[in-house]
């Protein structure tokens, strides 16, 4: 059913993966068959190229079909150009080894691209939220999936500030959903706190998504991976969408999760250069947060960060960035805001309290990034000056209560009492 590698065994490498595949994907599941493959895009660490081509040169030369599409949730549209570079692929590549494919982009924003599914009952959304929210909620889907016999999930996986660990069935749901589940999905996260959810498996989102999973027409084969800290393929899980899944989350869990002996009254983030805005860039205070000691502050770095969100950036200048609580008593206020957007304000302000009209958050949120000073002040965020942030001012000093994490935004950091 699935095949892994240990943290202590060797880094996988294209053939190793090509051998997993061929072992434990059932070939009646893919001969004569169109699949299409869902992946990721820019914003995670992945050895995507590598990946892509081990598919195609199991799948592809059984299938009757092999097409790829990238599953952004609500990241910013692709034009193919930008998934051959995602995937690795030139033009002659492309043409050789490619040509029965088509490189697709999920269009979460055009609805004629979508295609419902089903709806979530007002009484099964009370019990898979355990209360916290009470609505029906509909289900829709990028409707390319019916032009297809097998979906296949092959993307990484790490905590996960919404659902717990991503990846898996998450590709789905959200990943080429509509907008009423996606939105849904990211608040009922927000609305239970990103503190009680990032790193662990059995979530009230996650489950949420699994039953969603049920409405799916199409069987679903999943391909799992975990990379380390540098983007080198350390294990590879194949399955069904659960198992494969909940195999990577383990594996994860060992390699991606931190535990510190006390928290620290000022942490610098270096965000990389893969999350281009803040909508991504927000990770830094994700994975961070639960280590930034009660009033400390966390400076999320990033002198390449120029803009919030393509996307959403009008809703964020209207809304700003508010704890949980802010948020909840001002909801009629916002009614009008995709409740995605609400979501993300929220996991970046972190947690705190609200009395008598006045936000006391938990985290001081400064960016050092090049978003302006007078924007930044708009949506209730710190400003530093990028220029005047030098990394290695930062760099060891644990026992002074400084801590520096580069290329931050994906491992997970909690203290010791709570892992």
């Amino acid at each position: 059913m699935m095949a892994d590698e240990s943290i202590n065994k060797p880094l996988l490498d294209e053939e190793a993966v090509c051998s997993i595949i061929e072992a434990e994907t059932p070939v009646s599941l893919y001969r004569d068959k169109r699949v299409l493959v869902l992946t990721p895009d820019a914003t995670r660490t992945c050895p995507l190229p590598g990946l892509v081509r081990a598919v195609n040169r199991v799948i592809g030369r059984r299938a009757a079909g092999l097409d790829f599409m990238v599953a952004l949730g609500t990241h910013p549209p692709m034009a193919e150009e930008e998934i051959l570079n995602l995937y690795g692929l030139d033009p002659e590549q492309r043409e050789k080894d490619f040509h029965r494919s088509n490189f697709l982009n999920h269009r979460w924003d055009l609805p004629e691209t979508l295609t419902p599914l089903g709806t979530l009952s007002r009484a099964e959304i009370e019990n898979l939220s355990e209360g916290r929210l009470s609505e029906t909620v509909p289900v829709a889907i990028n409707k390319s999936i019916f032009d297809h016999d097998l979906i296949m999930i092959l993307g990484p996986v790490f905590p996960h500030e919404v659902v717990g660990f991503s990846g898996g069935a998450k590709y789905l749901f959200p990943g080429i959903s509509g907008g009423d589940f996606l939105h849904f999905f990211h608040w009922l996260g927000a609305v239970i706190s990103c503190r009680r959810i990032i790193g662990h498996k059995d979530t009230p989102v996650r489950r949420t998504i699994d039953r969603t999973m049920e409405f799916v027409p199409r069987p679903v084969f999943c391909l799992s991976a975990v990379v380390d800290h540098s983007g080198e393929l350390t294990g590879f899980f194949a399955g069904d969408h659960k198992a494969a899944w909940s195999a990577a989350a383990d594996l994860s869990a060992r390699l991606h999760i931190r535990t510190k002996p006390r928290p620290y009254k000022l942490v610098l983030g270096r965000a990389p250069e893969m999350y281009n805005e803040l909508w991504t860039a927000g990770k830094v205070m994700y994975k961070l947060e639960q280590v930034v000691a009660p009033g400390g502050r966390l400076i999320i770095h990033g002198p390449h960060i120029r803009e919030i969100s393509a996307t959403w950036g009008r809703h964020l200048d209207r809304v700003g960035y508010h704890i949980r609580e802010y948020l909840l008593a001002h909801m009629d206020r916002f009614s009008d805001v995709p409740r995605g957007v609400l979501a993300h304000s929220t996991h970046v302000k972190g947690i705190g309290l609200y009395e008598n009209g006045l936000e006391k958050p938990l985290v001081d949120v400064v960016l050092a990034t090049a978003i302006p000073e007078e924007k930044c002040r708009q949506v209730n965020l710190r400003y530093l000056n990028p220029e005047e942030v030098n990394p290695a001012d930062y760099m060891d000093r644990e026992e002074e209560g400084v801590l520096f994490v580069d290329k931050a935004g994906e491992i997970l950091y909690r203290l010791e009492e709570n892992g």
